[in-house]
């Protein structure tokens, strides 16, 4: 009656050690650390960058616990802040000589102690929230009629090229703020304007007017054209604002939109707000000009010369000089796409780019006046350029064109995502900025653990004295319930922040819900008379119907607060889900294979323990069936 088939003690055993392997993590604490990344694509992170940081730190006399080359930075642990503040200066004197064009960035981390074990299996530990760990928190304001304003200048350019490719007539094309003015001499040509118009600029809705003799139709963007932009700027800002804060090393950072026009920016971990905001502004601008190919310039690379005039000497990639034209083709504001794949002939990475009407047209004239010339792509960063690429004109080109040669498909995908959103695609603000600092941190990890632990004592005591050796059983499970929620949330990776850890505590509360309802219908079942076997199994079987109720109902609302909440409701929702589900499993599946296999297998079982089991019917008569 109360046993469990082989296969449920094995779910239950599989369950443990997974819990217990991925909730190890957590207990080694973190290494106070530096991190050095590149912040341009012609510096790669190797091992010669392993030896300038190990040289930095011995000549500054500075014991590090570890330093390594991982994945595409180099990090050195260390066993104090002082020795980390101390490292990192000298480490940023050796690698960064000149700060107004830095190669590297030289971050402040913390880095996990876990064994090299645990991480190849993955198991790695929580991330913690702002409020847990310190850090800094950003509220920006995405500058929205900027962005739409760059979008109906791109669109009064395309729109000025493809009435003249069309021979449409017009007595001039305007813009003003965020709508475009065409005038015309006469119907005819308004009506072919407007033929152009719902064919091919479908974000445009026109209205049109006389104006004495001459008829003006006044373009502007439709509502649902305008919504797409504003998202388009809203996600191109938050792909770029991740590309940047990669080369500060945060674990998990957490950027998020929030209503319609702001970005929360939260950093664990970060401290130097100067720097942090330095690097979410910069400005990065794009170029493509043409490479100049003169015997001038060729002299100028081997420095036998120099620089002809009209030209500009930058580095390529893999560190090689190269001489390119100050006539700039288009610039990245023209740039609408650009995406990686594989060119269809000799199955090579490339780029496809796609560029607006007006540069489509200077593209065409150029690559036509020049074929089998090379192309550059500049980068621009603080006042400093470097050549991303420069591959050869090999046909004539026009709105959409593509770029391939000696590429891997990680550098393809480099490329296209520098391209794509290596600038803001509008201006943002500051409207909020607040610190952090570790203290605090450490002290809301302190309080937290401090009211799990409590939680979980004083409802353990209550239990055990209350219901004797089944509440000894409930308590098992309910740590079975702590471990198997930690475990989740470290497998997950999700952040865990402070009122994550209010939901944990709540959770425990909940959880012991379940195995109450369960130990007082075993009570009833022993009042009525059952024998002790019966009252287990009937206790269990009846008492399910209602924990899923109950559960399915909290469940709902956690659903709801992790579908409409946000920031901290959503960090208390996760939790709280999380709990529910694994409070089901230790609170019903676990609980009963305890007391099945203490209980089950005794065949002649006369008492259990649980307590002192009254005799309501007599008022008087009491039956102590305790064990």
């Amino acid at each position: 009656m109360n046993r469990y088939p082989v296969w449920k003690y094995a779910i239950i055993v599989i369950a443990l050690l997974v819990g217990a392997l991925y909730t190890l993590p957590n207990f080694f604490g973190e290494d106070f650390a530096v991190q050095v990344s590149s912040i341009k694509t012609s510096i790669k992170i190797d091992d010669s960058t392993l030896a300038q940081v190990q040289s930095a730190l011995k000549a500054a006399a500075i014991n590090a616990d570890q330093v390594a080359l991982e994945g595409a930075s180099v990090k050195a642990r260390f066993g104090s802040t002082d020795s980390q503040l101390k490292a990192k200066e000298a480490i940023q004197q050796a690698l960064v000589p000149d700060a107004t064009n830095p190669g590297y960035v030289v971050a402040l981390n913390l880095l996990s102690r876990s064994p090299g074990w645990l991480t190849k299996l993955r198991a790695m530990p929580m991330y913690l929230g702002l409020d847990l760990r310190g850090g800094v928190h950003f509220m920006l304001q995405v500058d929205m009629p900027a962005a739409l304003t760059k979008k109906v200048e791109s669109l009064s350019g395309d729109l000025r090229s493809t009435l003249r490719e069309k021979n449409v007539r017009h007595s001039g094309i305007s813009r003003n703020g965020q709508t475009i003015e065409m005038r015309f001499r006469d119907i005819a040509g308004a009506d072919a304007a407007k033929a152009v118009l719902l064919e091919q600029f479908t974000d445009l809705q026109v209205v049109s007017a006389q104006d004495g003799s001459d008829i003006t139709l006044t373009a502007t963007i439709k509502p649902e054209a305008v919504r797409r932009v504003q998202d388009q700027a809203l996600k191109q800002n938050i792909t770029t604002l991740h590309n940047r804060i990669n080369e500060l090393g945060v674990n998990e950072p957490n950027i998020r939109q929030q209503g319609q026009d702001r970005i929360v920016v939260e950093l664990p971990g970060v401290q130097d707000i100067a720097k942090a905001k330095e690097l979410l502004g910069r400005n990065v601008t794009l170029e493509v000009r043409m490479v100049d190919e003169s015997t001038e310039a060729a002299a100028g690379l081997t420095g036998a010369g120099a620089v002809p005039f009209g030209s500009e000497r930058f580095l390529e990639r893999d560190g090689r000089p190269i001489i390119v034209k100050k006539l700039v083709i288009f610039a990245g504001d023209n740039l609408t796409d650009a995406q990686p794949g594989f060119d269809s002939q000799n199955q090579q990475p490339k780029v496809d780019l796609t560029v607006d009407a007006k540069s489509g047209r200077v593209m065409r004239d150029v690559s036509r006046e020049n074929l089998n010339k090379r192309m550059a792509i500049v980068l621009f960063e603080r006042g400093k350029g470097e050549v991303l690429t420069a591959p050869f004109i090999r046909a004539e080109l026009g709105n959409r064109f593509q770029i391939s040669g000696a590429m891997t498909v990680t550098e393809a995908n480099d490329l296209a995502l520098l391209l794509r959103a290596g600038s803001l695609a509008a201006p943002m603000t500051t409207v909020e900025e607040r610190s952090i600092g570790p203290s605090l941190g450490a002290e809301n990890i302190a309080k937290g653990f401090d009211s799990v632990t409590w939680g979980f004592v004083a409802v353990a005591v209550f239990m055990c004295v209350y219901y004797m050796l089944f509440g000894v059983f409930s308590s098992v499970a309910l740590a079975v319930n702590l471990l198997l929620l930690v475990a989740v949330l470290s497998m997950l990776q999700a952040t865990l922040t402070l009122p994550g850890m209010a939901a944990m505590a709540l959770v425990l509360g909940m959880a012991i819900d379940a195995n109450v309802l369960i130990n007082e219908r075993v009570r009833e079942e022993l009042r009525s008379g059952a024998s002790a076997q019966a009252a287990i199994s009937a206790g269990y079987e009846r008492a399910w119907a209602t924990i899923l109720d109950s559960n399915v109902t909290t469940l709902i609302a956690g659903v709801a607060l992790l579908t409409f909440g946000s920031g901290p409701v959503r960090g208390f929702a996760v939790v709280h889900v999380l709990g529910i589900l694994t409070s089901m499993f230790s609170g019903v599946f676990f609980s009963r294979g305890i007391v099945n296999l203490w209980y089950g297998r005794q065949k002649k079982l006369k008492t259990v323990s649980i307590g002192t089991v009254w005799q309501p019917p007599t008022g008087e008569a009491m039956v102590d069936r305790a064990g």
